[in-house]
């Protein structure tokens, strides 16, 4: 019953502030900005020791400008996430920029499906609006992972849904994406690919901002399981409320690449990604928690 009331009263509040104009969202932003970063301090040891580690050339001063556009990057992000219960399809397609749609939308064709690798950078959330350059009757996935409280799990998929989503949660990938295929959909399925592993997911391990680190290669075997060609989702942040992003093709034939090429492919191009644009990820998160030795071994 609690879990039911906090919903509501979660989605009353966030109902609200997606009724606000943007310039007014930012205003919020700017003072949640400074009660996370300057009063209350939300994971700064965490955000300071990843950049740290990931930026040893990089000055002191350098890496507090880093921290600083982060934490406001952050808040822009939460409050442009929430914008998305009210926000009309049309803002949304003004605002985030899809380049090179000729290949994606000719892959889709040729091959029934294609593969998305998406990072957390910039406003990922936004590229839901995908549907918006892909034909009527094309299906445009997105692979979650469910939240512990159902309601919120339940509140984010009606978010994430509302500009034509199909969400699959993480365990049932490969099953409704064979049905899905059998029933004549094309599609294209998104998975944010450089989350933190845990230790049974950690197949593929790389040298990544200097330390050693674990990745999941979920995304790899979907793809060649469905034999789909797989696209990796370089994001630019543009400036604030807008964002851009281009398909760069990894590889049109999954199969014939070698395990864990793919999945180190993404590697280095979130990588460079970052180095363009260190601000825009996310730098909160305890993506070094695991350790090599501490992964599960795989034969």
């Amino acid at each position: 019953m609690k879990s039911k009331i906090f919903y509501w009263l979660t989605y009353a509040g966030m109902w609200i502030l997606a009724s606000l104009p943007f310039a007014v969202l930012y205003v919020i932003s700017d003072v949640l900005c400074f009660l996370m970063y300057r009063v209350v301090g939300y994971r700064r040891r965490v955000v300071r020791t990843n950049l740290r580690n990931s930026f040893p050339e990089k000055s002191t001063a350098e890496l507090r400008r880093i921290e600083h556009d982060f934490y406001q990057y952050l808040c822009d992000y939460l409050l442009e996430d929430v914008k998305m219960m009210r926000m009309s399809f049309s803002e949304l397609c003004r605002r985030m920029e899809y380049r090179n749609k000729e290949e994606y939308l000719s892959m889709i064709e040729k091959h029934g499906g294609i593969v998305l690798l998406i990072p957390h950078y910039a406003n990922f959330e936004w590229i839901t609006g995908m549907s918006s350059i892909m034909h009527p009757d094309d299906v445009p996935v997105q692979v979650y992972k469910p939240l512990k409280n159902k309601y919120l799990d339940k509140l984010f998929i009606r978010i994430r849904a509302r500009f034509g989503g199909y969400n699959i949660p993480k365990h049932s990938t490969a099953r409704e994406l064979i049905k899905l295929r059998k029933d004549g959909k094309r599609i294209a399925v998104g998975l944010i690919t450089d989350q933190s592993p845990n230790p049974n997911e950690a197949h593929y391990w790389t040298t990544f901002l200097n330390q050693d680190t674990g990745f999941m290669d979920g995304a790899e075997r979907i793809a060649k399981l469905m034999d789909f060609p797989v696209f990796y989702c370089e994001l630019y942040y543009v400036k604030r409320g807008y964002c851009s992003v281009h398909f760069d093709l990894i590889t049109e034939t999954p199969k014939q690449t070698a395990d864990g090429e793919i999945t180190g492919c993404f590697a280095r191009r979130l990588e460079a990604t970052i180095r363009r644009a260190p601000a825009y990820w996310f730098w909160s998160h305890k993506r070094w928690k695991l350790k090599r030795e501490d992964a599960v071994h795989h034969g």
